[in-house]
């Protein structure tokens, strides 16, 4: 595994009672926090070197990593990667990964916080790009009681322009406002503070690459926006005539 932010940590927990993992991070605590949570650690090459490659960085640097491990990767080898975004991945990945290995794009539709209370029901989209290994993905996701969704990497990102891009980022706006625990709260003001509770522990590199790595995100959040301003002229109260 090359990555070793919040949801590496969270895939090598997992991972680690199926695989023999190495991770990889160039964070000065990389190699401890590895240690504490019973995997491997070592040199980038050495982790782009194994059967199964996982990359787990935030996209915007995920071309760069591409590049960096390309000569490294074994033939026969699967490499895997686990962005917000499908479309770009997947492009670097052909255009910068040796034609020797198979290829398959995945977006796990959850993180550290949704997945506190175990994976049953969470969900794990699979993006077939080369090679036939996608269905061993798929089975093993299925092992782990997730639920696993085969689709191309331009309806994901289609889809995610809503599911994603616009939850996020009424999310991060009410975390920002920092809505309160009213007591008078509706079950509808609940949900939103569930949502900030759940896209608040969230980095801010990940909300980037939502909004801008995806082609199909700033169409619809723009449109949210411009609706929200809409209504409210709306129901603005206007001055009398002169």
């Amino acid at each position: 595994m090359i990555g070793f932010g919040q949801f590496g940590q969270l895939a090598a927990g997992i991972l680690k009672d199926h695989f023999d993992v190495l991770v990889a991070d160039p964070a000065p605590d990389a190699a401890a926090r590895a240690q504490a949570i019973g995997v491997g650690f070592g040199a980038p090459e050495d982790a782009a070197s194994r059967e199964v490659v996982i990359v787990a960085v935030p996209v915007p640097v995920m071309r760069g990593v591409f590049q960096a491990i390309s000569a490294h990767v074994a033939p026969g080898a699967l490499v895997i990667d686990v962005g917000s975004v499908k479309m770009l991945p997947t492009q670097w990945m052909l255009e910068l990964l040796p034609a020797h290995c198979d290829l398959v794009a995945t977006h796990p539709l959850f993180g550290p916080q949704s997945a506190k209370a175990g994976l049953s029901g969470l969900r794990l989209v699979v993006c077939p790009i080369r090679g036939e290994r996608h269905e061993k993905v798929v089975a093993f996701g299925r092992s782990l009681g997730l639920t696993v969704t085969l689709t191309s990497p331009e309806e994901h990102d289609r889809e995610m322009a809503y599911v994603q891009a616009l939850t996020h980022l009424i999310g991060r706006s009410l975390v920002n406002l920092g809505i309160p625990d009213e007591q008078l709260k509706t079950v509808s003001y609940q949900h939103l503070l569930e949502l900030c509770s759940l896209i608040g522990a969230d980095t801010f590199e990940l909300f980037t690459a939502i909004q801008t790595q995806n082609p199909f995100a700033a169409e619809v959040v723009e449109a949210f926006v411009d609706q929200a301003r809409s209504l409210l002229d709306q129901v603005r109260v206007k001055p009398p005539p002169a």
